[in-house]
């Protein structure tokens, strides 16, 4: 059985020998990584420095997919964070705890087309996308828990990108749509995470006006890539078929947002494909999600969350996303006091409680600061 080992120093007890000795102790390799596999990302990250054993362990990809798959089912998530400051132009990433503290600065870009992006979460994976004033789109991919990001390689002029896990190949993908002109055609491609590199693929895509789609953010579920259109129809990407279908909204959806004038979005939520609508009008306070549960039948399921407060004055964005199979989170911009509060409703309470995170002095709040986007992700080890 292989062995992995540590060193310690053991002070000698005897009255004459004041010298320090060292003590070597052995432990079946298995142990070592039942025991890593159950820490926090940030516990192991220091742990790398222990021994060459020890680095070589956590970064094997058997390590990072055992480790994720006990994160996962400890709900050991965190939060990850995009700040916008409008009086120095730059956007700021962080990562906080899942239950409220001092949040983390991961990174600072700095770019005068950066006021706005989309966020897509997955896998503990975050891959953020902004678009130029020639709208060509710019994608970073980001590891929150390792603090380590990647500049995906452009494939060209592209519109978006959608970012997608295939199950069928146990590999991440992000799908590059581009609109060529000369002559005029769509252009789909495929990147892989195993080999970074572009491979176009040959599919017709539905027929619509590419002009015409979401800015919101794309979600993926059961190795499906979904974006909500301008015309509320769902457009979807299949990584295994790599084939493309579109989705009808529930016509609920579509009335509602006809009459309050905004903007229906996608989400994962449980493991579902979910839509979800507002209202702006202040003695009603309340936001509807329609939850696709049988995907074969497009049947949805609708679910009413009533907010305490009225929308206006309250600080609250009309995104959410979820922490797990009970609780949504919804992105806020309410801070005093060096302090932001973020509110969380239970799905089965129907109950709101509030997380509150403090800056500090690494990353003081500002009135010209504007948080966009709060996402949650599990905690991965994966490499970039």
């Amino acid at each position: 059985m292989k062995t992995l080992e540590y060193e310690y120093d053991e002070q000698s007890t005897a009255a004459d020998n004041r010298s320090t000795k060292k003590a070597t102790t052995s432990f079946p390799g298995e142990i070592i990584e039942e025991i890593l596999s159950r820490l926090p990302a940030k516990s192991i990250l220091r742990f790398r420095s222990v021994s060459k054993p020890w680095l070589s362990l956590i970064s094997t990809p058997s390590f990072t997919k055992l480790h994720f798959t006990r994160a996962t089912a400890a709900h050991r998530t965190a939060l990850f964070i995009s700040a916008y400051n409008f009086s120095t132009g730059k956007r700021h990433f962080l990562s906080a705890p899942h239950d409220g503290g001092p949040v983390t600065h991961l990174m600072t870009l700095d770019h005068p087309c950066f006021a706005s992006i989309a966020a897509q979460h997955l896998n503990g994976l975050v891959c953020f996308t902004y678009h130029t004033w020639s709208s060509h789109a710019h994608a970073f991919l980001v590891n929150p828990s390792t603090h380590k990001s990647f500049k995906l390689p452009s494939p060209g002029s592209s519109m978006f990108y959608l970012f997608g896990f295939d199950e069928s190949r146990n590999e991440h993908k992000i799908l590059s749509i581009r609109k060529l002109f000369k002559p005029l055609a769509i252009e789909i491609m495929i990147l892989s995470m195993t080999n970074y590199s572009w491979r176009k693929i040959d599919t017709e895509p539905p027929a619509f006006s590419w002009d015409g789609y979401h800015t919101k953010d794309g979600v993926c579920v059961n190795s499906v890539v979904y974006l909500m259109l301008e015309s509320y129809d769902i457009l979807a990407f299949d990584f295994r078929t790599e084939k493309f279908s579109l989705i009808n909204t529930p016509q609920d959806v579509l009335a509602r947002a006809d009459a309050v004038k905004n903007n229906p979005y996608i989400i994962k939520i449980n493991g579902c494909l979910g839509v979800c609508c507002h209202d702006f009008v202040d003695d009603i306070n309340e936001m509807y999600i329609w939850i696709l549960q049988n995907y074969e039948n497009r049947i949805w399921i609708k679910e009413t969350i009533t907010f305490p407060e009225p929308w206006r004055g309250s600080g609250f964005d009309f995104s959410m996303d979820s922490i797990n199979t009970d609780e949504i989170i919804i992105s806020s911009s309410k801070f005093s006091k060096n302090v932001m509060t973020i509110p969380v409703y239970n799905r089965k309470s129907r109950c709101f409680r509030s997380l509150h995170f403090t800056p500090g002095h690494q990353f003081p709040l500002s009135r010209t600061l504007m948080f966009d986007k709060i996402g949650c992700y599990v905690e991965s080890m994966l490499p970039l």
